[in-house]
């Protein structure tokens, strides 16, 4: 299994009404999909306006990533407008640096 980030950029144009309208079946996909879905939660701007969202994922390849993503009421709603899955090595966590024996 790999960790990927995956960050989501909204398409601000309809983002406050589709969160409305689709935030509680988004967040029964996420408790669904918890065995990979390790955490996520939404991205702001300095404005404190919604940029979009992060999920760390622990998955096979990207192809099971992509899958989760299709499955997403966000996504199947129209409010990602794009994303961007990356491969994620964690180095450092809780104070602790990973990579020393």
């Amino acid at each position: 299994m790999e960790l990927f980030a995956v960050l989501f950029e909204d398409d601000q144009q309809h983002a406050a009404a589709i969160r409305r309208e689709h935030m509680e079946h988004h967040l029964d996909f996420l408790q669904a999909s918890a065995a990979f879905i390790r955490t996520a939660g939404p991205l702001r701007r300095p404005d404190n306006t919604v940029a979009g969202g992060l999920w760390l994922v622990e998955a096979q390849d990207v192809a099971e990533v992509e899958r989760l993503v299709s499955a997403d009421p966000f996504w199947s709603a129209g409010l990602r407008k794009s994303i961007q899955v990356l491969v994620w090595n964690r180095v450092f966590a809780d104070g602790v640096c990973l990579l020393r024996p």
